[in-house]
């Protein structure tokens, strides 16, 4: 396997008309509790893999399932993101395309740091946290043994690269919008509305044009 960078970097995409909730609530929370919320915005996954997460066990923390935490890719243009930026997706409700999903990211370090003093359980898995069998790991020495070439690569045509690309990091129940670093935008325009959604916001990360973030 390839060697982890020396700070990864985690990423989580949302609508940008998620952002509102988000700061409302002050964290970034798990499937299991978005599950039992009415309204808070657009959703942009897929109903049934989000519904099988919650049930899906991580065998590295006992008791914890996908679905339980707070979920991160390791890069962005995800190939979530494909799917949502070509459309045509059986499974995905969501047709409004890629320009309005905005990315969240964060210092891997610093997530851990804050869920260890919190008592939250993080795990990170090896390829795709929606599938019926993932291996996963919970201690950061492991880190090596994830594909980061497959994580960094741009062409993931090819199936085992696709599955390795999708490797997850997780956390227990929710991550406070404080650990935000920076918000990656398409255009301008859509890093104005975020602008505006947390401007009540006691943090603001910066908002940044990332064009080559997209497809």
């Amino acid at each position: 396997m390839s060697q982890p960078p020396a700070n990864p970097k985690l990423y989580h995409i949302v609508h940008l008309d998620k952002l509102t909730s988000i700061v409302a609530d002050g964290e970034l929370l798990c499937d299991a509790v978005i599950a039992r919320r009415v309204g808070g915005g657009t959703t942009i996954g897929m109903g049934h893999i989000k519904a099988r997460r919650l049930t899906l066990p991580l065998e590295s923390r006992p008791g914890l399932c996908v679905g339980d935490c707070v979920p991160f890719y390791f890069c962005p243009r995800s190939v979530m993101l494909y799917l949502i930026y070509r459309g045509n997706h059986t499974d995905l409700a969501y047709q409004g395309g890629q320009n309005p999903v905005v990315h969240l990211e964060f210092d891997l370090h610093r997530v851990v740091e804050w869920a260890q003093s919190q008592q939250r359980r993080w795990a990170f898995t090896l390829s795709n946290a929606g599938a019926r069998y993932v291996e996963d790991r919970c201690e950061l020495a492991n880190l090596d043994e994830i594909n980061w070439n497959g994580i960094r690569a741009t062409d993931w045509r090819d199936a085992d690269t696709k599955q390795v690309k999708q490797a997850e990091f997780l956390v227990e129940g929710a991550v406070p919008w404080e650990l935000v670093d920076r918000i990656g935008v398409i255009s301008n325009g859509i890093g104005q509305r975020a602008g505006a959604a947390i401007a009540q916001a006691a943090h603001h990360p910066l908002i940044e044009v990332k064009r080559d973030w997209y497809y």
